[in-house]
């Protein structure tokens, strides 16, 4: 008996037209643009005379009657869109784009900010520190090559590999670099544990000192290319160099 009912109800089911009900469209659309704050800089700079995160929230996001903005208006100042941000003049190896208190105000104070980038084939974000912020960097797309110089005392480089999805920091002031060792690009997010991390490009920054100095702290070097960093790199002084040559010169000690 149990058999007949099997039979019967395979037979009626296979009767049963069943037709596929198409998944529902979704109805949201993508969001608008946002368009970039003009004055952001001094927007953040009135925000900070403000006595709490309440008060500057409140005068930031209130039209000149109090009342809180809606829309648009609203959005302008709550969603920070990279797609609408410049990338820096003279950038050759991708693009690195910066969301920090000159150029979202509602940052002020809240000891954060973030960073998108964009890696070409083999390109290099140079060595650089963030002299008022940690970072936590987390590859979005392809590889990384990273690696960090601490302060003095700790003389190993720290270095890396990070693949999609995995993640490092760079402690606050530490020297640090990414390169993408592959022949496709790669992408990053970067947290910084402050509104204004700041960027100190160290090669760029170096060069910026009186040609003497440089000269010294170089270790007097006849040349510096690059079939000859390794031989320079080991005369480099440590902490304080002899002095300056022309100080050296007009004192009689040097060579």
């Amino acid at each position: 008996m149990l058999l007949s009912y099997t039979v019967i109800i395979s037979a009626l089911a296979s009767m049963v037209s069943v037709e596929a009900v198409p998944a529902p469209k979704s109805s949201v659309s993508t969001p608008a643009p946002v368009p970039v704050v003009s004055n952001a800089a001094e927007i953040a700079s009135g925000l900070k005379t403000e006595a709490s995160v309440v008060d500057r929230l409140t005068k930031l996001l209130s039209d000149s009657n109090g009342t809180l903005l809606t829309g648009e208006a609203l959005r302008q100042l709550t969603v920070f869109d990279f797609n609408g941000q410049k990338p820096p003049a003279g950038a050759t190896g991708g693009t690195l784009l910066i969301a920090s208190v000159d150029n979202f105000p509602i940052l002020a104070d809240l000891s954060i900010s973030t960073g998108i980038a964009f890696i070409e084939p083999c390109g290099l974000n140079i060595p650089h520190s963030h002299p008022r912020a940690s970072e936590f960097l987390t590859v979005i797309d392809g590889i990384l090559d990273t690696g960090f110089v601490q302060e003095n005392g700790f003389t190993t480089e720290i270095e890396t590999q990070l693949g999609k999805y995995q993640g490092t920091v760079f402690p606050m002031g530490s020297i640090h670099y990414q390169q993408n060792p592959t022949c496709s690009p790669a992408a990053f997010v970067a947290a910084f544990g402050s509104d204004d991390p700041g960027r100190s490009d160290l090669a760029t920054n170096f060069w910026m000192l009186p040609s003497d100095v440089v000269n010294a702290a170089l270790g007097f070097p006849n040349t510096i290319g690059g079939d000859n960093i390794d031989a320079w790199r080991a005369h480099l002084p440590v902490n304080l160099a002899a002095g300056v040559d022309s100080c050296l010169k007009a004192c009689g000690l040097s060579e």
